[in-house]
Formats: C-alpha cells, structure tokens, sequence
C-alpha cells in the first residue's frame, strides 16, 4: 500500500487493532451467513469513543476519493475496507489491509488476518487468540502476561466487541446459537446449527503475513516479543506523529526494563546517541536502552515512578542545551535555543566578553560550541550540563516522590566526532 502526501494536516489511519476486529467481524459474518463483507462497521476500542468527533470522519478530506476507504461512523465506531474473505467448510477467515495513514509506522501496510471457527459449547464464548505473525510476550512488565500473544487489553476487547455484534446481528443470543447457518456452495454447512444445531464457543484466530519479518523493524524484540508483531491501539485510530504514542513505546520499554530487574534506565534522544551510549555502558543490557526521543521530563518521571535507581541520558549538545533550559519537551518545534543563556555561560566558563556577544548571536546551538574557544569547550559544556542536571532533579521530583526514591540521574553528551564531549552525575 502506497502512501499519498497531502497538504495540511497528516492523514489518519487505523491500528492493528482495529484492522483485527475489521477481520473478526467480516469473518465471522461470512461464518454465521454466508454474507462477504466489503467493509466492517466495528466499535472503537472502549473508551475511545471521543477519539475521533461524533459524525466526523477521522482525516477530514471528503474531497480525497483515497479517503473513502476510512470513515468514521459518530458515537465511538469506524467503518474498515476489508480486503479479502474465504469460506472452508465449517471455518471462515477475512483479510484487513492495515492503513497507517500518514504515520511512519512499521505495520502500514500489513495484511492482518482472522480466521474464525464454531465449537460446541452451552454458552456463547469468544476466544481471541495469536497465531502466525502475531508475537508472543516472554518478558514481565507488558500489560499482557508472559506466555500469551501480544494482543494488548484495549484491541482484545475490541475484537470481542466487534465478534458480538456480528453473532447478535446473525441472530444468536446469549445462551448459543441459533438458525441453520450458510450453505458454502460445496454442501457443507458452516455457522449455528452445523452438526449439533447448538454451537456456543467462537474461536478466533489473528494471524499476520511476514510478521515476524515485520516486527524486526519495531521495538518488539527489545520488548522481549518473539515471533510477530503486536495487537496494538487504545484508541482505535493512528493519529501520525503522536506524543501520546511515543509516551506509550517509552513507557513500555522502561516497564519492560524494571520488570527485569534492571535499577538503570538508559535513555536517549535517537538512534545515534543511543549507539554511541551502549558503547560507553557496555555492562548494561539492551532492554535497558530506551529512545525517549524529545521526552526529556516524561521519561525522567516515568523512569522515576518506575523505581530505577539510575537513570542516564545520552544526547548531543542541541538537545543538552534545552534540556539546560528546562524544556520537557526539546523538538525544534517547541522553543528556540536560548542563546543568551549560553552567552552567560559561557562567560561563567571563562569566555571573554567578545566570544560571549557572538555565541548570543549564533545560528545553533552546534555553532555556539564551535565559536568558544577549544581550551574552554570542555568547562562551557560541563557548565551547560550542570544546567541541564538541575531541570532534569526538578522533572524527577513528582515521579520519584510517588515512587518514594530519589535516582541518581546523569547525562553524557557526545561531540559531533562521536566522541565524549561531557559526562556528569547528579549527587
């Protein structure tokens, strides 16, 4: 699936989540009559109801015919494209193309898939379970206990949701199924009423094409995820570049982390830093590594309300410098560099006044550095780091306080060499 750029604001698409309950519900119905759906009205995932406006479409381009194909229906559903459905005797599977909309996302793309099946039973049941592509959790400190597949609660109870609707509206109520089911053209008769004309338990089974290839590029081996990728979406919707979905991934990692037993969270603002960290703390596992990204105090809270002992960041000078300034969150986008501020220190460091007027007048934080005199670059980035170890003591103190510790925080800046620029420690 390609992705289509548009002006204005980033295009919405919908989580493995809702491409799985998509499935369920188309599989489920081609099970219990016959019917193939070409999309699938499903909830949204409970308590995702304001998520998208009542009555509003999720992208909001009514003008875009690519956006036909993604619609939200008001009162905390979503109406999903479903791709393909197949009919084999007394099983019935749908197939979802996941749409991450504008998102950067690993899954955009993927084919997921449920395969649904009836067995005796007094009662109506759903059962949702993993199989081929989807993960399996092998480490403590997931919201989904070691063992299972990794279908977080928020999309398991969506599945189910969107399973119930489709038994309700075939006809079946809460004490079994009722009716003759659907002749599949072959003289097999698959849905209620097939064999012992009482049929109560629904299993249904999400599997993912090259899931295992796909989750290689997400965070789910760090995660201790093996085999596939995950069932995620507390909302239902993919809202492309969200700070609550970075959160979320960061709190996963530190999570995952503690429950290990690891007492240092290692945290960085990229891929770089965090190579370059690995290096310089060799003796810590790789669980324990965490790209925070632009999330300066949630992560230092959150690492905090976790009880790690530790915490160390890993940056390079532009992100030490807002962190010197007390931004929590230190993207581009949410302040410009403080430049007075690294005038004054560097006067502090030992620079003469004229070194200090151009580093008020500098271009980046980057070219600030530069203008310092090399003798004096070393104690001008110690003095920033200072200033950064005070706003990170001042973001651990909520955190740390619920969690009644109090963790030693560092940072180790690295130069634009890759080497070791500066390295403190809080006392």
């Amino acid at each position: 699936m390609s992705r289509r750029h548009h002006q204005g604001a980033p295009r919405q698409g919908f989580t493995t989540g809702s491409a799985a309950a998509a499935a369920a519900r188309a599989a489920l119905t081609l099970l219990l009559t016959g019917r193939a759906l070409e999309t699938a009205d499903i909830p949204l995932p409970p308590g995702a109801g304001a998520a998208i406006p009542k009555g509003a479409r999720p992208d909001a381009r009514p003008d875009d015919p690519d956006d036909a194909r993604l619609a939200d229906t008001g009162a905390g559903r979503l109406v999903v494209p479903v791709d393909r459905t197949g009919l084999a005797g007394r099983t019935a599977w749908a197939e979802v193309v996941k749409d991450g909309g504008d998102d950067p996302d690993a899954t955009h793309g993927a084919r997921i898939r449920c395969v649904a099946s009836l067995e005796p039973g007094a009662e109506t049941s759903v059962i949702v379970e993993g199989g081929s592509g989807v993960g399996r959790v092998t480490l403590p400190g997931l919201p989904v206990p070691v063992g299972r597949a990794a279908i977080n609660p928020a999309p398991l109870a969506q599945i189910e949701a969107a399973a119930r609707e489709a038994l309700a509206e075939a006809g079946a109520d809460a004490k079994g199924f009722t009716g003759e089911g659907a002749d599949d053209g072959h003289g097999a008769v698959a849905g209620p009423g097939a064999g012992t004309g009482r049929t109560g338990l629904v299993r249904l089974t999400v599997e993912v094409a090259h899931g295992e290839e796909l989750a290689r590029r997400t965070l789910n081996p760090r995660l201790g995820i093996t085999g596939g990728i995950s069932i995620l979406g507390t909302q239902g919707v993919v809202k492309p570049f969200s700070h609550a979905a970075w959160q979320a991934t960061i709190d996963s990692g530190l999570a995952v982390a503690r429950a290990s037993g690891d007492k240092t969270a290692a945290l960085s603002t990229g891929r770089r830093s965090e190579r370059l960290l690995m290096a310089r703390r060799p003796e810590l596992p790789e669980r324990a590594f965490v790209q925070a990204a632009d999330f300066f105090a949630h992560s230092l809270g959150e690492a905090a309300r976790l009880g790690f002992e530790e915490i160390v960041w890993g940056c390079f000078f532009g992100k030490l410098a807002k962190m010197a300034q007390g931004q929590a969150y230190t993207h581009a986008r949410s302040g410009d560099t403080d430049f007075a501020l690294l005038a004054r220190l560097a006067r502090e460091a030992g620079a003469d006044p004229a070194s200090a007027r151009a580093v008020a007048a500098a271009n980046t934080a980057r070219h600030a550095l530069e203008i310092v005199p090399g003798e004096l670059r070393g104690a001008f980035a110690a003095r920033v780091l200072e200033r950064a170890l005070e706003a990170a003591r001042g973001f651990l103190e909520a955190g740390a306080r619920r969690a009644g510790n109090a963790p030693r925080v560092g940072i180790v800046c690295f130069g634009f060499d890759e080497g070791l620029l500066v390295e403190g420690y809080s006392s």
